[in-house]
């Protein structure tokens, strides 16, 4: 591919070099920026809507403040990719969320201007106000600028730090960046809000807060005032949410008009004695036809060709789990009307889409807003309905109080699909779903499944429907499934029974999840060297199955667990039970195989589970190792 000239970006090479620009050359340098970045996107794929609707913006911010002392902190850090350009990883971009490359999100551990990490929604202002005070108690560290984008601030988290920040009235900046779209069109009122402040006849103007318009242009000065008189409330129209919260809010501005957005941060910057919102209203994949024209704006895409826009797709030989789950969960509500969907704004990430273009009436997109949708569904709950709420692995933290206090803790049939289970690629450490199994099943009253391939997940999804005696989940992985025979409609399965897949004498591995297919591979390589080897799909972590775990103990000389999450979870639950029964006490080598006590950076999930030592062969060594263990230690007691 043929790249783009660049003579204006080829002469930056730190934010600092922006500062001799012209406002004309500034406006080149962000054309050329955008067209970098198609082409850095087209070879690596990655998150190309976000960041090319903040080309400007960004150009714009490192112009104006002092990065790195002044620091500038994106929400989810998605959009940052134009940013990456400008603070010295131009030439690493061709490693963009590959294997020992640079990051898809903010990190801070990669670049002195990557002040605070990030890849989940919602945090930039609270980071924000912390480095603010730290500067205002003597630390050596300029303004703090979050931006934040109209989707991440439906969130709840936001709204506490703008309380808490408006409340404390210090200099700092927030940047609303309102592209009318997070992942997902963006739900609520929230978005209703920022779109009638867009649709203002004046809404292209500045707004400025008093004492600010003073600083502008002279011929947008007194269409600003009038601007701002009808936003405010200075006409009797009532003052916007973000100065109730204590914030001088700014806009709405034109996020791709150079010259507006230089002259907005300019007299902000010079005049700002307090908390300040500038509400900057972009184009999410602006410049870039398919990715504007595209339903999702090319929120995520794999590599792509850049004049068609066409994006390479990889054959896959079986459904990916979230479709089969989403199918799945379809075919079992055009039976029961009492089935809900509930997904926090990433209806295609979680197979919701699906059951949402079948029964829209009966789907619920609550925004990014994790907390309020597990609560909302037991509400649900409480009212007769069967609510599935499927979030990701680690998009279902974020709600971790509400699932103890409002669903374990009430017993209340929720049904959670949890998504991206395991280790998921690109996006890292940060969306690997390593924690779940451990936070769920310390629960009582909570039911917790893993599915071992794609059949076994359309019979979860069947169990889940029809278990009305507390809340349950089941986790699936990200990807395509193993190619397995499929059901047309699941059955449910008994609470808490495994299964033996394969019979053997000398050695039991019991696998809980989608690593089955690694167990079967580590068995064929321990049967070749004379080992007799038992494979159990364990279903279910809680309840376990004390009648299958007694058998493998009593029958094997060495019982491995396996799973796609960390410690502290299945092992650690059949090891706890182990204990119990006395079955440790000098007649069984175990081992629990799980992922490390670290986090295991970006790489193709092959890669990062050798990494965490989860291959066959590892499995295989650990099990052929344990199992000599075993022996010796069954001799010892002969004799």
């Amino acid at each position: 591919m043929t790249r783009p000239a660049t003579p204006i970006l080829d002469r930056i090479t730190a934010p600092s070099c922006l500062k001799a620009l012209s406002d004309v050359d500034l406006s080149r340098l962000a054309d050329e920026l955008r067209a970098e970045v198609i082409a850095d996107v087209s070879e690596t794929g990655g998150h190309l809507g976000s960041s090319l609707g903040v080309v400007e913006l960004t150009v714009a911010l490192h112009a104006i403040f002092d990065t790195p002392r002044d620091k500038l902190i994106w929400d989810v850090g998605h959009q940052c990719y134009p940013h990456k350009v400008l603070t010295g990883r131009r030439d690493r971009m061709s490693t963009l969320r590959q294997e020992g490359g640079i990051s898809g999100f903010t990190k801070r551990s990669e670049s002195e201007y990557d002040p605070f990490g990030a890849a989940h929604s919602s945090t930039s202002i609270s980071a924000a106000l912390g480095f603010t005070v730290a500067r205002d108690m003597g630390q050596p560290t300029g303004d703090a600028i979050a931006v934040i984008g109209d989707g991440s601030i439906s969130a709840g988290m936001a709204y506490e730090a703008l309380n808490n920040a408006g409340a404390e009235g210090r200099r700092m900046f927030v940047i609303l960046n309102d592209n009318e779209m997070s992942i997902a069109p963006p739900v609520g009122a929230m978005s209703k809000y920022l779109s009638g402040l867009y649709a203002s006849p004046l809404g292209n103007l500045h707004s400025m807060a008093e004492g600010f318009e003073a600083a502008l242009p002279g011929p947008v000065r007194d269409r600003a005032r009038r601007a701002r008189q009808l936003v405010t409330g200075a006409m009797g129209t009532g003052g916007t949410l973000f100065e109730e919260l204590g914030f001088q809010y700014i806009g709405p501005t034109n996020g791709h008009d150079m010259p507006q957005l230089l002259a907005v941060l300019r007299a902000t910057r010079t005049r700002a004695t307090g908390p300040v919102l500038i509400h900057c209203c972009t184009v999410k994949g602006k410049g870039y036809a398919p990715a504007e024209n595209a339903a999702d704006k090319y929120h995520g895409v794999g590599s792509f060709d850049v004049q068609s826009g066409a994006q390479a797709k990889k054959r896959a030989n079986a459904p990916s789990y979230t479709k089969v789950f989403g199918d799945a969960l379809t075919r079992l509500a055009e039976v029961d009307a009492s089935i809900v969907g509930i997904t926090a704004a990433m209806p295609s990430g979680t197979g919701m889409d699906i059951f949402g273009k079948r029964f829209p009436k009966r789907m619920f997109d609550v925004g990014i807003a994790e907390q309020h949708g597990v609560t909302f569904a037991a509400g649900l709950a409480a009212g007769g309905l069967r609510p599935f709420c499927a979030i990701y692995s680690t998009f279902l933290q974020r709600g971790y109080d509400q699932i103890v206090h409002d669903v374990a803790l009430q017993n209340l049939p929720v049904r959670f699909a949890i998504d991206r289970a395991g280790l998921v690629g690109a996006d890292g450490a940060t969306h690997a779903g390593a924690f779940d199994v451990g936070y769920l099943s310390a629960l009582p009253n909570m039911t917790v499944m893993a599915a071992a391939d794609e059949c076994e997940l359309v019979h979860m999804v069947a169990t889940a429907a029809a278990h009305d005696s507390g809340p349950i989940a089941f986790r699936y992985p990200r990807g395509a499934g193993e190619g397995v025979p499929m059901p047309e409609i699941g059955t449910a399965l008994e609470i808490g029974r495994g299964r033996v897949v394969r019979e053997g004498s000398d050695v039991a591995l019991l696998s809980f999840g989608a690593h089955l297919g690694e167990c079967y591979k580590a068995a064929d390589l321990m049967e070749a060297h004379g080992a007799s080897v038992t494979i159990a799909d364990a279903r279910f972590a809680k309840p376990l199955d004390h009648d299958l775990i007694r058998q493998l103990a009593r029958n094997h000389r060495a019982l491995i667990t396996v799973e796609q999450g960390a410690q502290g979870g299945f092992g650690a639950m059949v090891l706890h039970y182990l204990a119990g029964e006395g079955l440790l006490d000098g007649h069984l080598a175990v081992r629990t195989m799980t992922l490390p006590d670290r986090f295991i950076d970006q790489a193709a999930p092959d890669a990062m589970y050798a990494d965490a030592g989860l291959t066959a062969t590892d499995i295989a060594a650990t099990a052929m190792q344990a199992a000599r263990i075993g022996l010796s230690a069954r001799e010892g007691l002969r004799g």
